[in-house]
């Protein structure tokens, strides 16, 4: 795009996802680079170019991650900005192991991955700012499959200028240890007697995890045979479970029920619920109204009548907002009930 000015001729170009995320942004007057090529380049090297085809070759870093935003991904943290998480069905071993394993590592950022799904993760970890904790798991989700690796990254919110490494061992073929340090500790000294000390014993919990990455939910939790697929978001710690698995002999496709989910997470973001935690402070015109925003809504995909079209019910309770998919044979009077019995069977998960 060309824009006339006083000082001549704008040329910006920008590359989005459909879910309008910026993925790529650069404009011949500056301004702020997209999240995803600060994390592989620095903001300084986007900022103040001296080589532009030294640029071009850098730039090349981040194309399988823009790749993995444009893809049809099982992920949705880039939509919501909430790191897409899973729930092992042994996590307090996992959290044990993993503790000390960091201890023993010289690093407090250490997590569990599964598919660009955190796991476990330290406390630290846990508390990397946005967009950093939401573009670490989903770059190791897109990287190619290596026993290691050793990754320079900066991080947008916490370090644009100053990088960082990003470590990962492959425990499981999907299953990723990931280390974010600085200068130590070497790779080498992540030595297979390492690993074998803290990892061999959980050999069967970790083996346990490889299903969740597309499941999110522990196999055999109890969920109404209504439902298609379901979005759990945790609005204060930025945590989230997306899943279109259940029922999946059932249409509609994982990937139009991908798309509903998102589809009706923007609608109802935009339209039912009021601003989250930490956003800028509400008008006063804007809290009187608070009061009547609906904590509840529905959207039938096609026509209400009996047997047809897919219903779409969104609800929150105190943090946590769920989004469900469900069966044209759910009936429309029983969503809010159906849906207030899941968040609560859910509520301890997340």
């Amino acid at each position: 795009m060309g824009e006339e000015g006083t000082e001549g001729t704008v040329h910006l170009l920008c590359l989005a996802a459909s879910s309008g995320v910026p993925l790529f942004c650069r404009s011949s007057r500056g301004g702020a680079p997209a999240r995803q090529q600060v994390l592989l380049l620095g903001l300084e090297e986007l900022t103040n170019i001296s080589n532009v085809e030294r640029l071009k070759k850098e730039l090349r870093a981040s194309y399988r991650l823009i790749d993995s935003f444009l893809a049809d991904s099982e992920l949705i943290g880039d939509l919501t900005q909430c790191v897409d998480c899973v729930v092992p069905p042994e996590g307090s071993l996992l959290q044990e192991a993993l503790s000390g394993f960091a201890e023993a590592a010289g690093t407090a950022f250490v997590s569990l991955v599964v598919s660009g799904r955190v796991v476990v993760a330290t406390e630290s970890w846990w508390r990397l700012g946005t967009p950093e904790a939401v573009l670490l798991p989903w770059l190791v989700g897109s990287l190619p499959p290596q026993a290691a690796h050793d990754y320079p990254v900066y991080l947008p919110h916490g370090s644009p200028t100053v990088p960082h490494r990003l470590l990962t061992l492959t425990l499981l073929p999907g299953l990723e240890l990931c280390l974010l340090c600085g200068p130590r500790p070497p790779l080498s000294q992540l030595d297979p007697q390492l690993l074998e000390r803290w990892w061999q014993p959980m050999l069967e919990p970790l083996k346990a995890c490889l299903p969740l990455g597309p499941r999110a939910l522990p196999a055999g939790f109890p969920l109404h045979t209504d439902i298609l697929g379901l979005l759990l978001l945790h609005l204060e710690l930025k945590r989230c479970l997306f899943t279109v698995e259940p029922s999946g002999d059932k249409d509609p496709s994982p990937e139009q029920r991908r798309c509903l989910l998102r589809s009706f997470y923007t609608l109802v973001t935009a339209m039912h619920f009021p601003p989250e935690p930490g956003q800028q402070e509400e008008k006063v015109e804007d809290a009187a109204h608070r009061a009547q925003v609906p904590r509840a809504c529905y959207l039938v995909s096609g026509t209400e009548e009996p047997g047809t079209g897919w219903r779409l019910v969104a609800l929150q309770l105190g943090p946590r907002r769920l989004l469900l998919l469900l069966s044209a044979q759910s009936p429309s009077h029983g969503l809010r009930s159906l849906a207030t019995h899941t968040l609560h069977a859910l509520t301890p998960l997340l």
